[in-house]
C-alpha cells in the first residue's frame, strides 16, 4: 500500500529526533515541492521545519502564507500557536500575546484552549508578567484537574486581583 503525503509528512516527523536538524528541513522541503507553491498544508509544514530547526525568521512568513492561504480548522489553530512561540522567540512577545488571546476568545473551551493557554503564558512571562503568566496557565490547568477546580479558579484569578 502506497503511502499519503500526510503519512511521509508524519513519517519524517516521527524520526525527527534520530536526524540532524537540516535533514529534517531537506526531507519535508523534499514533500513540500510536490504540492502546489501556494499550498497551505504545505506551506505550514515547511514553516514547521524551519521552526524546529530554530530557524524562526525563515518560519514567521512560511506561517503567515499558510494561514492566508487557507489553512484548514484541523491546522489552523496549531499554526497560529507555532507562529505566535516563532514571535516570542523573534522577541516579537505583544504580536505573540496577541494571536494567543485571539485565539482563546476562538476557543475558549475546547481541546486548543489548554494548549494556546501554555503558549500565553509563556509569552507573558517573557513579557515580564509571570504572575499574570502563571494566572493563565492555573486556569487553564483547572479545567484538566479530577477535584479542585474551583479553587483552582479562585486562587488563579486572585494572583492577578491584587
Amino acid at each position: 500500500m502506497q503511502q499519503t503525503w500526510r503519512d511521509r509528512i508524519a513519517d519524517i516527523w516521527a524520526h525527527a529526533a534520530t536526524m540532524a536538524e537540516g535533514d529534517v528541513v531537506a526531507a519535508i522541503d523534499e514533500l513540500v515541492a510536490e504540492r502546489t507553491p501556494d499550498d497551505a498544508e504545505a506551506l505550514f509544514e515547511a514553516a514547521g521545519a524551519r521552526d524546529y530547526a530554530g530557524r524562526e525568521t525563515e518560519a514567521e512568513p512560511l506561517y503567515r502564507s499558510a494561514l492566508n492561504n487557507g489553512l484548514d480548522a484541523a491546522l489552523r489553530p496549531r499554526a497560529i500557536i507555532q507562529l505566535a512561540s516563532t514571535l516570542r522567540n523573534l522577541n516579537r512577545v505583544d504580536e505573540s500575546i496577541a494571536l494567543l488571546e485571539q485565539q482563546l476568545h476562538e476557543h475558549p473551551d475546547d481541546e486548543w484552549t489548554g494548549p494556546t493557554a501554555a503558549f500565553l503564558a509563556l509569552a507573558l512571562t517573557t513579557r515580564g508578567d509571570p504572575t499574570l503568566g502563571a494566572s493563565v496557565a492555573l486556569m487553564a490547568l483547572a479545567n484538566y484537574l479530577p477535584i479542585y477546580q474551583r479553587s483552582v479558579r479562585g486562587y488563579a484569578a486572585e494572583l492577578v486581583a491584587e
